[in-house]
């Protein structure tokens, strides 16, 4: 009876995998359906200030209530973890996508585990393996195939991807914040705080950009006001609390996979925005996910 609660918790676990790689893999094109030329363009900021808006309204109801929950000495890092997991990211890659395509962001978000462990080890004391470290750096080689595939990656817009990692690394630093200190606080308490505390200064930010004087009735901007919000609702919001609860339920290393599985989404998703798939970016691909397989193996037998 007990292993098959065990084998239960692993389905469970892949579960929360699999629809958390299919919700951010799909980020990527709604940050470019946001920013799509039309009568009206938004702009890099005006998109993620609207995701940051509409997700911390989604969850303020649940704020006053892990306002009172959260313990004072914790409240802190939560409001951090939520600048550096989600405020900060957001923009920096819109700003991004002014220049890369969606795919190539989703590529480049797989950089995320290896700064995982990197600030793991530099600045949490994390544990780790030379096999889990072979997987990580072999999902990586085949990221620099797929990132020098096709001819995405002019020398004019390099320096754009760069925004990308630099939000992997904010995501590195998040991941270990909440393994190590936050894994008393439950995910709704964690992600509503800290999206509630991003309203205002996206509000602001949005309105400093002149959002507001736009013409409402004009269909490019209903559409691209759209594709923000529900990048906030669902894409933030609701991913956010998924990723918080499989943190906790499979462990840091595990969790921060999950950004092996976007870029075959943002692939797939990138088609419908005539981005075009090089097979080179297939093999680079199929590379990372045998990173994945070996990083996923060792970490879920040492919790059995």
């Amino acid at each position: 009876m007990g292993k098959f609660f065990t084998m239960n918790s692993k389905w469970i676990n892949w579960i929360i995998f699999i629809g958390l790689s299919i919700i951010w893999g799909s980020s990527f094109l709604l940050m470019k359906i946001g920013m799509k030329e039309g009568l009206i363009q938004l702009s890099p900021y005006q998109v993620a200030s609207l995701r940051m808006i509409s997700s911390g309204i989604v969850l303020l109801p649940f704020a006053f209530k892990a306002f009172k929950q959260i313990p004072k000495d914790k409240m802190g890092l939560v409001i951090l973890s939520g600048v550096l997991g989600n405020f900060i990211p957001a923009y920096l890659f819109c700003i991004a996508e002014t220049k890369i395509d969606s795919a190539l962001a989703g590529i480049l978000n797989s950089l995320t585990p290896l700064f995982t462990i990197l600030v793991g080890i530099a600045f949490f004391k994390l544990d780790s393996n030379g096999k889990k470290i072979t997987g990580i750096l072999l999902g990586l080689v085949g990221l620099v195939i797929s990132v020098v595939a096709g001819k995405t990656l002019h020398f004019e817009n390099f320096s754009y991807s760069f925004f990308v990692v630099i939000a992997t690394i904010f995501y590195g630093i998040n991941v270990n914040m909440v393994g190590r200190y936050m894994h008393t606080i439950s995910a709704i308490n964690i992600a509503s705080m800290a999206f509630s505390f991003s309203i205002i200064p996206s509000a602001i930010i949005l309105y400093s950009t002149g959002y507001f004087s736009y013409d409402f009735s004009n269909y490019d901007l209903i559409q691209a006001s759209l594709a923000g919000s529900v990048l906030g609702v669902i894409n933030t919001s609701l991913a956010s609390i998924l990723f918080y609860i499989l943190v906790k339920r499979a462990g840091i290393l595990f969790a921060s996979t999950v950004t092996y599985a976007i870029p075959f989404v943002s692939l797939t998703m990138g088609l419908f925005y005539n981005e075009p798939i090089h097979p080179f970016r297939i093999v680079g691909l199929a590379i990372i996910l045998v990173g994945v397989y070996i990083v996923n193996k060792r970490s879920v037998s040492k919790e059995d």
